[in-house]
Protein backbone atom coordinates (compact mmCIF):
# COMPACT_ATOMS: atom_id res chain seq x y z
CA UNK A 1 0.00 0.00 0.00
CA UNK A 2 1.38 3.41 -1.02
CA UNK A 3 2.05 5.85 1.82
CA UNK A 4 -0.31 8.78 2.02
CA UNK A 5 0.95 12.35 2.39
CA UNK A 6 -0.20 12.33 6.00
CA UNK A 7 1.81 9.17 6.71
CA UNK A 8 4.89 10.65 5.06
CA UNK A 9 4.66 13.78 7.19
CA UNK A 10 4.23 11.75 10.37
CA UNK A 11 7.23 9.55 9.61
CA UNK A 12 9.55 12.40 8.61
CA UNK A 13 8.62 14.82 11.38
CA UNK A 14 11.02 15.12 14.33
CA UNK A 15 11.78 17.49 17.18
CA UNK A 16 14.14 20.12 15.76
CA UNK A 17 16.68 21.63 18.16
CA UNK A 18 18.79 23.72 15.75
CA UNK A 19 17.51 26.24 13.20
CA UNK A 20 18.70 28.53 10.47
CA UNK A 21 18.51 32.22 11.32
CA UNK A 22 15.87 32.91 8.69
CA UNK A 23 12.71 34.91 9.42
CA UNK A 24 9.37 33.13 9.18
CA UNK A 25 6.75 35.28 7.41
CA UNK A 26 3.72 36.21 9.47
CA UNK A 27 1.36 34.83 6.83
CA UNK A 28 3.10 31.43 7.00
CA UNK A 29 2.60 31.28 10.77
CA UNK A 30 -1.01 32.37 10.37
CA UNK A 31 -1.56 29.63 7.80
CA UNK A 32 -0.10 27.03 10.18
CA UNK A 33 -2.26 28.22 13.08
CA UNK A 34 -5.44 28.21 11.00
CA UNK A 35 -4.71 24.61 10.03
CA UNK A 36 -4.06 23.73 13.68
CA UNK A 37 -7.47 25.10 14.64
CA UNK A 38 -9.11 22.56 12.33
CA UNK A 39 -8.26 19.79 14.81
CA UNK A 40 -11.18 17.94 16.48
CA UNK A 41 -12.68 19.76 19.44
CA UNK A 42 -15.29 18.39 21.85
CA UNK A 43 -18.39 20.61 21.79
CA UNK A 44 -16.31 22.91 19.55
CA UNK A 45 -14.80 24.62 22.60
CA UNK A 46 -11.50 25.09 20.71
CA UNK A 47 -9.31 25.29 23.83
CA UNK A 48 -5.91 26.95 23.78
CA UNK A 49 -4.33 30.26 22.87
CA UNK A 50 -1.17 30.70 20.78
CA UNK A 51 1.03 33.71 21.54
CA UNK A 52 3.46 34.07 18.63
CA UNK A 53 6.76 35.89 19.19
CA UNK A 54 9.67 37.04 17.07
CA UNK A 55 12.09 39.96 17.11
CA UNK A 56 12.30 42.19 20.19
CA UNK A 57 9.34 40.67 22.09
CA UNK A 58 10.84 37.20 21.62
CA UNK A 59 14.25 38.37 22.80
CA UNK A 60 12.60 39.93 25.84
CA UNK A 61 11.01 36.64 26.87
CA UNK A 62 14.20 34.66 26.30
CA UNK A 63 16.16 37.22 28.29
CA UNK A 64 13.73 36.99 31.21
CA UNK A 65 13.94 33.18 31.15
CA UNK A 66 17.75 33.25 30.99
CA UNK A 67 17.82 35.53 34.03
CA UNK A 68 15.49 33.21 35.93
CA UNK A 69 17.75 30.26 35.16
CA UNK A 70 20.93 32.17 36.08
CA UNK A 71 19.42 33.32 39.38
CA UNK A 72 18.22 29.76 40.08
CA UNK A 73 14.70 30.95 40.67
CA UNK A 74 12.30 28.29 41.96
CA UNK A 75 10.36 26.62 39.19
CA UNK A 76 6.68 27.46 39.14
CA UNK A 77 4.83 24.98 36.96
CA UNK A 78 1.05 25.22 36.82
CA UNK A 79 0.42 21.53 36.10
CA UNK A 80 2.19 18.18 36.24
CA UNK A 81 3.52 17.12 32.85
CA UNK A 82 4.81 13.70 33.91
CA UNK A 83 3.40 11.06 36.27
CA UNK A 84 4.32 11.58 39.90
CA UNK A 85 6.15 9.39 40.72
CA UNK A 86 7.45 8.23 37.34
CA UNK A 87 7.04 4.42 36.89
CA UNK A 88 10.28 2.54 36.27
CA UNK A 89 9.42 1.53 32.70
CA UNK A 90 8.60 5.10 31.71
CA UNK A 91 11.67 6.42 33.49
CA UNK A 92 13.75 4.05 31.37
CA UNK A 93 12.22 5.51 28.21
CA UNK A 94 12.89 9.04 29.41
CA UNK A 95 16.52 8.24 30.14
CA UNK A 96 17.02 6.47 26.81
CA UNK A 97 15.73 9.52 24.94
CA UNK A 98 18.03 11.80 26.91
CA UNK A 99 21.06 9.56 26.40
CA UNK A 100 20.42 9.44 22.64
CA UNK A 101 20.37 13.23 22.50
CA UNK A 102 23.52 13.68 24.57
CA UNK A 103 25.34 10.93 22.69
CA UNK A 104 24.68 12.67 19.37
CA UNK A 105 26.21 15.84 20.83
CA UNK A 106 29.19 14.09 22.38
CA UNK A 107 28.07 14.91 25.92
CA UNK A 108 29.11 12.22 28.38
CA UNK A 109 26.63 10.83 30.90
CA UNK A 110 28.59 12.28 33.80
CA UNK A 111 28.97 15.70 32.16
CA UNK A 112 26.33 17.39 34.31
CA UNK A 113 27.30 20.88 33.17
CA UNK A 114 27.11 19.91 29.50
CA UNK A 115 23.73 18.27 29.95
CA UNK A 116 22.38 21.31 31.79
CA UNK A 117 23.68 23.67 29.11
CA UNK A 118 21.86 21.64 26.46
CA UNK A 119 18.66 21.52 28.52
CA UNK A 120 18.77 25.27 29.09
CA UNK A 121 18.50 25.75 25.32
CA UNK A 122 14.81 24.95 25.83
CA UNK A 123 14.47 28.39 27.38
CA UNK A 124 16.03 29.95 24.27
CA UNK A 125 13.58 28.03 22.08
CA UNK A 126 16.67 26.42 20.53
CA UNK A 127 17.44 29.77 18.88
CA UNK A 128 14.54 29.38 16.47
CA UNK A 129 13.40 32.61 14.78
CA UNK A 130 9.83 32.17 16.05
CA UNK A 131 8.55 31.05 19.41
CA UNK A 132 4.96 30.23 20.32
CA UNK A 133 3.69 30.20 23.89
CA UNK A 134 0.71 27.88 24.23
CA UNK A 135 -1.81 28.49 27.01
CA UNK A 136 -5.18 27.12 28.08
CA UNK A 137 -7.85 28.48 30.37
CA UNK A 138 -7.34 27.23 33.91
CA UNK A 139 -10.93 26.03 34.31
CA UNK A 140 -10.84 23.73 31.28
CA UNK A 141 -11.28 19.99 31.95
CA UNK A 142 -8.79 17.24 31.19
CA UNK A 143 -10.55 16.45 27.93
CA UNK A 144 -9.74 19.95 26.72
CA UNK A 145 -6.03 19.19 27.18
CA UNK A 146 -6.60 16.25 24.83
CA UNK A 147 -8.21 18.57 22.29
CA UNK A 148 -5.33 21.02 22.63
CA UNK A 149 -2.91 18.14 22.04
CA UNK A 150 -4.65 17.31 18.78
CA UNK A 151 -4.39 20.96 17.79
CA UNK A 152 -0.67 20.94 18.53
CA UNK A 153 -0.15 17.84 16.39
CA UNK A 154 -2.06 19.51 13.57
CA UNK A 155 0.23 22.53 13.97
CA UNK A 156 3.36 20.38 13.78
CA UNK A 157 2.17 18.62 10.63
CA UNK A 158 1.05 21.85 8.95
CA UNK A 159 4.47 23.35 9.65
CA UNK A 160 6.22 20.23 8.34
CA UNK A 161 4.16 20.36 5.16
CA UNK A 162 5.29 23.97 4.57
CA UNK A 163 8.94 23.05 5.11
CA UNK A 164 9.35 24.26 8.68
CA UNK A 165 10.76 22.39 11.65
CA UNK A 166 9.23 22.48 15.10
CA UNK A 167 9.84 21.34 18.64
CA UNK A 168 7.44 21.28 21.54
CA UNK A 169 8.98 22.77 24.70
CA UNK A 170 7.31 21.42 27.80
CA UNK A 171 10.09 22.90 29.95
CA UNK A 172 8.65 26.36 29.36
CA UNK A 173 5.96 25.57 31.91
CA UNK A 174 8.70 25.36 34.56
CA UNK A 175 8.79 29.15 34.57
CA UNK A 176 5.12 29.88 34.04
CA UNK A 177 5.34 32.88 36.35
CA UNK A 178 8.12 34.45 34.26
CA UNK A 179 6.12 33.90 31.07
CA UNK A 180 3.01 35.40 32.66
CA UNK A 181 4.82 38.49 33.84
CA UNK A 182 6.81 39.08 30.66
CA UNK A 183 3.89 38.64 28.27
CA UNK A 184 1.32 40.14 30.65
CA UNK A 185 -0.93 37.14 30.26
CA UNK A 186 -4.38 36.94 31.76
CA UNK A 187 -4.62 35.29 35.17
CA UNK A 188 -7.07 32.83 33.59
CA UNK A 189 -4.37 31.43 31.31
CA UNK A 190 -2.27 28.40 32.25
CA UNK A 191 1.06 28.07 30.45
CA UNK A 192 1.12 24.65 28.76
CA UNK A 193 4.27 24.66 26.63
CA UNK A 194 6.32 26.50 24.07
CA UNK A 195 6.92 25.74 20.41
CA UNK A 196 10.05 26.54 18.41
CA UNK A 197 9.45 27.18 14.72
CA UNK A 198 11.82 27.81 11.82
CA UNK A 199 13.85 26.31 9.02
CA UNK A 200 15.68 23.17 10.13
CA UNK A 201 19.48 23.19 10.19
CA UNK A 202 20.01 19.81 8.54
CA UNK A 203 23.75 19.86 9.28
CA UNK A 204 23.35 20.14 13.05
CA UNK A 205 24.18 16.91 14.88
CA UNK A 206 21.37 17.47 17.35
CA UNK A 207 18.86 17.11 14.53
CA UNK A 208 20.04 13.60 13.70
CA UNK A 209 18.42 12.23 16.86
CA UNK A 210 15.38 10.03 16.34
CA UNK A 211 13.48 8.44 19.20
CA UNK A 212 11.99 5.00 18.68
CA UNK A 213 8.31 4.16 18.91
CA UNK A 214 6.74 0.93 20.17
CA UNK A 215 5.82 -1.80 17.71
CA UNK A 216 2.13 -2.12 16.95
CA UNK A 217 1.59 -5.27 19.02
CA UNK A 218 2.79 -3.49 22.16
CA UNK A 219 0.29 -0.63 22.17
CA UNK A 220 -2.67 -1.95 20.16
CA UNK A 221 -5.06 -4.91 20.25
CA UNK A 222 -7.43 -6.03 17.50
CA UNK A 223 -10.71 -7.86 18.07
CA UNK A 224 -13.27 -9.19 15.62
CA UNK A 225 -11.07 -9.01 12.53
CA UNK A 226 -10.79 -12.00 10.20
CA UNK A 227 -6.98 -11.79 9.98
Amino acid sequence: MTETKAEQLLWQRRSVRAYHNMPVPRDAVARILRAARRAPSGANLQPGQFHVLTGAPFEGLKGALALAVAEKRPMVSQYSYFPQPMPADLKARQRAAGYALYHALGIERRDIAGRKAQFDKNYRFFDAPVGIVVTIQKDMGKGCFMDLGMSLMALFLAAEDLGYGTSGIGALANYADVVHQTLDLSEDELVVCGIALGRTDENAKVNTVRTERDELDIFASFRGFDT
